[in-house]
């Protein structure tokens, strides 16, 4: 058995789940495939790699992620307001509806409607799971060196 730890240079074989903190299940691996993923190779965003750090294969955890650690507070800055004029005429505008919007680099942006009022559209481009504080079930299934190509 492998005792290698996890730590960057290293590819890990995991199941992962992602839940609220009511248990509701936003996404799991164990009920299928396990995920393959490169320390570093961003696949797992920074914060959620921290916690895998030195787990070695056959160790399971759990770990309560609070938002500033997952996906960040909440920021009413990054609620915008648009004209429906803004928009294809065709196109649905309803509160929940996701759109993607190209930044200022061309980089792909989504954000949700949030509320439509007239002539008023706003649109919350916060991460959807922002604000909220996550559970992050783990369990390490193999860990190797990650190949040098």
């Amino acid at each position: 058995m492998n005792e290698l730890p996890v730590d960057k240079g290293t590819r890990v074989t995991l199941h992962f789940a992602l839940k609220f903190a009511d248990g509701q299940v936003i996404d799991s691996t164990f009920d299928k495939e396990p995920a393959t993923l490169e320390i570093g190779d961003e696949n797992l965003p920074e914060n959620f790699e921290a916690y895998l750090m030195g787990m070695t294969a056959g160790e399971q955890a759990s770990y309560e992620v609070p938002p500033e650690k997952g996906f960040g507070q909440h920021n009413p800055s990054n609620v915008q307001m648009f004209k429906r004029s803004d928009f294809s005429a065709d196109m649905v505008l309803e509160p929940g509806v996701m759109i993607s919007f190209a930044d200022a680099r061309q980089a792909e942006l989504p954000g949700v409607v949030s509320k439509v009022e007239g002539d008023q559209v706003e649109v919350d481009f916060n991460h959807p799971l922002a604000g909220r504080t996550l559970t992050f079930e783990v369990e390490i299934i193999d860990v190797e060196p990650a190949s040098t190509h």
